[in-house]
């Protein structure tokens, strides 16, 4: 089993859920990106180059999709959150399943391709 699947299947079922949706939705907005495993946390690449990654955060009980040219998006601001800190990344983050609104996300991930 490779190091991506592992992470995402060794989740509690909360983080496990929201994990597996977000695959699957940036998969099928975006068939040409690679899920890797990187940095400790999975890790989408899209024409070889760092494009989203999926943090599972235990502590804070949400699940962080964070775009590697978040600051350069224009769209859904008000749905990206830049932590203190942060000058590239850019992420929307889900506390459970049924808030993930598929058409941002979709959104941000086609303007988020349109950066490559």
């Amino acid at each position: 089993m490779k190091p991506t699947e592992l992470y995402i299947l060794k989740q509690p079922a909360k983080y496990r859920d929201i994990l597996l949706h977000i695959v699957a939705v940036v998969e099928h907005t975006l068939p040409e990106v690679t899920l890797e495993y990187k940095w400790g946390i999975p890790y989408f690449y899209y024409k070889k180059k760092p494009f989203c990654y999926l943090n599972a955060s235990h502590k804070h009980q949400f699940v962080d999709v964070g775009f590697a040219k978040g600051f350069q998006l224009k769209n859904n601001q008000e749905y990206l959150i830049a932590d203190k800190g942060r000058n590239t990344i850019k992420s929307l983050r889900y506390y459970n399943l049924e808030k993930i609104d598929n058409a941002i996300l979709i959104s941000v991930i086609e303007e988020a391709k349109a950066l490559y």
